[in-house]
């Protein structure tokens, strides 16, 4: 008898590769969302220009569907609270 299988929460993280703040917002980030089973999509803007219309220079920014949990640094509270209330 197969078991249903729960959703992971998924965070959207857009970024670029050369942003030193990504880099430190992600390696952040990953430990959270392994520790309470979340995915983790990373979007470069520079390789998709609708994303970069919409948030520029303003990296990273961490989704959590269509809400902003953060921006240029990690709000860890924000993060684990959206990733508790999708449980």
């Amino acid at each position: 008898m197969a078991t249903a299988s729960r959703l992971r929460a998924r965070l959207t993280v857009y970024s670029r590769a050369w942003c030193h703040l990504c880099d430190d917002l992600l390696n952040a980030l990953r430990p959270i969302c392994e520790e309470l089973g979340a995915d983790i999509e990373v979007i470069d803007i520079d390789a998709h220009p609708e994303f970069e219309e919409a948030h520029g220079e303003r990296v990273p920014v961490v989704m959590g569907g269509e809400s902003e949990l953060c921006h240029y640094f990690l709000d860890a509270a924000a993060v684990r609270a959206y990733l508790l209330n999708f449980r």
